[in-house]
């Protein structure tokens, strides 16, 4: 018996009984889909969120501070964008070679990329490196595709091993649970798949959105990066790019204004754009694109739909931008949410 089909007798039989949630003890969320979309949710961050960090400590919590956001609020993309002067950022580099100091942008995608994979797939494919030196202060993020070997799901984040099943035919892939799977296809080693557990049949590779388009669970966030804050609209992966955009600034409109509770928001791909300790308006003075098209101070509100100010009469002078992201997705959940 294939060691997924056990988890799924054994999943559904703790769907069915009901006692695990009776039982005066707390046990684990059992993630369960909405419904299949097509429809995301982008937050974009700039990268002074963390050039005030003094040490790599502060600047690792930090960003498992913005990943928990994500996870918990099921962010489908984020977006770390370079606020500052062109010659003010350091040079790119290498992905794996760099060891000089600190480059914010490289820092911020890196974390957030390490920490949204399964764990158990994160020593091969993220080497050391001293990004991640200070990781054991980082939190967990426990989203639906980082495996419980005691929960059960239709599908499954692996990676693909070396060695070879014994006919020779197929690749082996290491899912997070007691023993491997094998699928098919034949692909390459320390490669990342999405699969999808067919009952009484072999997985199948499928493409990482799948869970989401499906069936509707979220499974997980994409990180890309952006040299400057218009390239977060340029560079979107979407075709027609963001249908609805929201600029969050202390000169903006409430929410409960912005977005009134007797209407209807409709979108395909939502972006919810934060800036720094300086704001956006910073961010867009700092943009060569923007300036030349005259979009620099309170005219930066002109590249949004939406306008707004996540917290009025805020009793601290300011507001981190971690701090605002959760305040906003709090206050934006109701338009996308499908509960």
């Amino acid at each position: 018996m294939p060691p997924y089909e056990h988890q799924t007798k054994k999943r559904r039989l703790d769907a069915d009984d009901g006692k695990a949630a009776d039982d005066g003890f707390k046990s684990g969320t059992r993630f369960r889909p909405t419904i299949a979309r097509e429809w995301t949710v982008s937050v974009a961050v700039p990268t002074s969120v963390i050039t005030d960090c003094v040490t790599r400590e502060q600047r690792t919590t930090y960003a498992g501070r913005i990943a928990r956001a994500l996870a918990v609020f099921s962010v489908d993309e984020v977006v770390v964008y370079d606020d500052t002067l062109v010659d003010q950022r350091p040079a790119r580099v290498d992905h794996e070679a760099y060891t000089g100091d600190v480059d914010p942008a490289h820092f911020l995608e890196h974390i957030l990329a390490y920490l949204e994979t399964p764990p158990f797939m994160r020593k091969t494919l993220f080497p050391l490196h001293p990004n991640l030196r200070s990781q054991g202060l980082l939190p967990s993020l426990d989203m639906p595709h980082h495996p419980h070997k005691d929960e059960w799901l239709p599908y499954r984040e692996g990676m693909t091993l070396g060695k070879r099943p014994q006919d020779g035919k197929g690749t082996i892939v290491d899912i997070g649970m007691s023993n491997p799977v094998t699928i098919s296809e034949t692909i390459e080693p320390r490669t990342r798949l999405t699969l999808k557990m067919v009952d009484d049949g072999t997985p199948e590779p499928v493409h990482p959105t799948a869970p989401r388009t499906e069936v509707g669970y979220f499974w997980g966030y994409t990180v890309r990066k952006a040299t400057s804050l218009s390239d977060v609209f340029t560079q979107s992966p979407y075709e027609d790019g963001y249908d609805l955009s929201i600029g969050t600034s202390e000169r903006g409109l409430p929410l409960s204004r912005a977005f009134p509770e007797h209407k209807e928001f409709n979108f395909n791909h939502m972006i919810i754009v934060f800036g720094g300790p300086r704001g956006l308006e910073f961010a867009a003075m700092n943009d060569g694109e923007l300036g030349e098209l005259g979009i620099v101070g309170p005219r930066t509100k002109e590249l949004f739909d939406h306008w707004v100010n996540v917290l009025p009469n805020q009793g601290s002078r300011g507001i981190r931008t971690d701090e605002a992201m959760l305040i906003a997705l709090t206050g934006l959940r109701r338009l996308w949410d499908t509960s």
